[in-house]
């Protein structure tokens, strides 16, 4: 079964200009604007980190990766995994000009959805050095305190970067 996810959204709520949006699955002809994307919101250990994930959940479930797309650039991508029978929000990034437009929050629930579709009941945000700075965001787009996964243990997709 194909989860294929087209959304298209007209972000009418935004701070400032407000773009068309399409939040699709991952295509490989993404790749290069993805790995532009995330030179761009990333650098240092939080850039190799999230390289390698985005590689691993790719040959797992490239269902789980999610693109922002406006006028056919890659404004933004949601990475999710699974592990243990939870769904994990484990990055997402907008790129800088598009931020205050509500994309992330797009992001977010197209990829909560996924994981509805694929059977999984409590999804959660892995909280990181990257992601502490985007709880607002995932507040905003439905997530509480609950379901931010402040521990210890390393994700599947995370182990051994």
């Amino acid at each position: 079964m194909s989860y294929n996810l087209f959304i298209h959204f007209y972000l009418s709520y935004c701070e400032g200009d407000c773009i068309w949006m399409k939040v699709r699955s991952f295509r490989l002809s993404d790749y290069e604007g993805i790995n532009n994307l995330l030179e761009t919101v990333f650098d240092g250990e939080v850039l190799e980190q999230t390289r390698k994930a985005f590689a691993r959940q790719l040959s797992w479930d490239s269902e789980l990766v999610l693109v922002a797309e406006s006028d056919g650039k890659v404004v933004g991508i949601m990475i999710g995994t699974i592990d243990r029978s939870n769904g994990y929000y484990y990055r997402v990034a907008v790129h800088p000009d598009y931020r205050r437009q509500g994309i992330g929050k797009s992001l977010i629930q197209a990829m909560k959805r996924r994981f509805q579709q694929k059977g999984i009941r409590r999804v959660l945000v892995p909280v990181d050095q990257y992601n502490e700075q985007l709880l607002s965001v995932f507040e905003k787009a439905g997530c509480s305190e609950k379901d931010f996964a402040r521990t210890t243990s390393r994700l599947g997709i995370a182990a051994r970067l």
